[in-house]
């Protein structure tokens, strides 16, 4: 498998660090094809703007949809999001890993997904491709997070609310919607308070289930 994994943490000591370099050690020991996005270590800008686009359809309004469904015909997007177009196109998996912020991923991330799965690459509401015809047909989609509040905070009646539902904005609304297959999520919940001994045996499992992709 060709495997392109989006890494959003700023701390290169962090568990979720760790969490990362175990994931890419499985994939290559299983033989898969890596490329990795370390967002903050790219230092990403994740503000969608004018100047993603080098030939603009109209240069006097600024419509995002309408100048990235342009872009997508002429390959008129900046290097930065042309990059990471190629690197998406090449993949057959995408993993997302990061830490829960306010119940969501971080905005680093998000704005790589609004800024690279752009109008007219993953989807094309013009042409009714999306969900069943979405571009991205035969790709799959994985989220790898850690929370910092235990599990039953994240669960139904709990006081966040189901963590799964919180990110059915990402796995149905983006992933779903361009047509990927949405894989299981891998959690870790509470891992702020984590000790040492079960911070190891997360990165076993986490390992584990890499390794059974």
């Amino acid at each position: 498998m060709k495997v392109l994994y989006i890494f959003a943490h700023p701390e290169p000591k962090s568990f979720n660090a760790a969490m990362k370099d175990t994931a890419l050690s499985a994939l290559k020991e299983k033989g898969h094809e890596v490329k990795l996005s370390d967002l903050y270590a790219m230092e990403f800008n994740p503000v969608l703007k004018a100047s993603d686009f080098t030939d603009r359809k109209n240069p006097d309004l600024f419509n995002p949809f309408l100048e990235a469904i342009k872009a997508s015909k002429t390959g008129a997007f900046s290097p930065d999001i042309k990059e990471e177009m190629e690197k998406v196109k090449w993949a057959d998996l995408l993993i997302f890993q990061f830490p829960i912020f306010f119940t969501a991923m971080p905005a680093i991330m998000k704005g790589w997904i609004d800024r690279v799965l752009a109008p007219g690459f993953g989807f094309n509401p013009v042409t009714n491709s999306a969900y069943d015809t979405g571009l991205f047909k035969g790709k799959s989609a994985m989220l790898a997070f850690t929370t910092g509040a235990p599990k039953e905070m994240y669960s139904e009646g709990g006081a966040h609310g189901d963590i799964h539902k919180h990110m059915e904005s990402v796995t149905h609304c983006v992933f779903e919607y361009m047509g990927m297959k949405v894989l299981p999520s891998f959690i870790v919940y509470e891992a702020s308070a984590m000790k040492r001994e079960r911070g190891a045996e997360e990165l076993e499992k986490y390992s584990q289930r890499i390794s059974e992709l």
